[in-house]
């Protein structure tokens, strides 16, 4: 992008439109939004003025000007896993409630990444909700004094955030494993970076509580990926008596793996997924899952969002905070 007043990269305002135009913001307000009061060749000067300097209006600013209904930004990071779609549904089914609307950026495999699937957003909605791992500084910054609201991260400078209880769905995983006699258990994580992700650390914390001898796994967030890495750990004579994934499709993977190798599930081997996406019923052995209410999840997004807008919450007040559970859901895999 060309500099604009000395500051290279720097996105164009509405000041800078109307300095171009030598109007003021509210005659760029007019012509942007199409509004009576101004002439119709200043309106199209200024409208090709704010095409050359790159300027898009903000849908918040539009919906101030034209009373446009409110519209919701969704950052998801990819499709290819069942929970993103099902997750999406559930707040599509609370916006539409509202009579919002809902656009979806989708950023896996892109170059942009989350901060910048934030920033395609921003100029189309009043609010974002989010998976964006920890990019949420910045994203929260563009947004300005509009919501974001972040999943699955706790203690960011968004305006809001729902967390998910891993320590406690650890503690279910495990507790139902040791009932069944398990005493040796493999982990199967997700995580870029080395380490152990926010779920990992969960489960180490609690298998080292209960004794139980853990070896952790890593695996890209794919069947593929997971059916691979187990692959793999068999193949080097290792047997454990359960799997844990980090979520349901890398265990319907790992479940391939065992299968492959000679393994029965779950006699040779339990396995326990995460999530409670609807592939678990549809597998052999069904998959015993600890398992989300994705229609609880959508509703405390967009309700928060809803309040945040409202000015009935405070932008990162304690009550724009919800951490939500698990539930073990028993099946045959486990």
């Amino acid at each position: 992008m060309e500099s604009i007043s000395g500051a290279p990269g720097r996105r164009a305002t509405i000041v800078d439109v109307a300095t171009a135009a030598g109007v003021s913001k509210q005659t760029v307000t007019r012509a942007m939004n199409d509004m009576p009061g101004i002439k119709a060749e200043t309106r199209t000067r200024i409208q090709q003025l704010a095409k050359d300097l790159g300027y898009v209006p903000s849908r918040f600013a539009k919906g101030l000007a034209q009373g446009a209904q409110t519209s919701i930004g969704l950052a998801i990071p990819g499709l290819t896993n069942p929970y993103f779609p099902a997750f999406i549904a559930s707040v599509v089914e609370q916006a539409t409630e509202r009579n919002w609307q809902v656009v979806i950026s989708d950023y896996v495999d892109r170059a942009m990444g989350p901060v910048s699937a934030v920033s395609q957003l921003a100029p189309q909605v009043d609010a974002v909700i989010g998976y964006l791992g920890n990019e949420t500084g910045a994203s929260q910054e563009i947004l300005g004094r509009r919501p974001l609201v972040l999943l699955d991260l706790t203690g960011s400078t968004s305006a809001g955030e729902v967390s998910f209880d891993y320590a406690h769905a650890a503690a279910l995983a495990l507790a139902h494993l040791a009932g069944r006699g398990v005493n040796r258990v493999a982990y199967l994580d997700y995580v870029r970076d080395g380490g152990l992700s926010v779920r990992g650390q969960a489960f180490a914390r609690r298998a080292g509580e209960l004794g139980m001898a853990t070896t952790f796994l890593n695996a890209e967030d794919s069947a593929g990926s997971a059916r691979e890495t187990i692959s793999a750990y068999l193949a080097k004579g290792n047997s454990p008596k359960a799997i844990v994934t980090f979520n349901d499709l890398m265990a319907a993977g790992a479940m391939k793996a065992l299968t492959a190798g000679g393994k029965n599930v779950p006699g040779d081997c339990a396995v326990i997924g995460m999530d409670g996406i609807a592939l678990g019923e549809l597998l052999t052995p069904e998959l015993t899952t600890l398992a989300l209410d994705l229609r609880e999840v959508g509703a405390v997004a967009v309700r928060l969002v809803e309040r945040l807008l409202a000015g009935e919450l405070p932008a990162g007040a304690a009550e724009s905070r919800v951490v939500l559970q698990h539930h073990l859901v028993v099946r045959e895999s486990a």
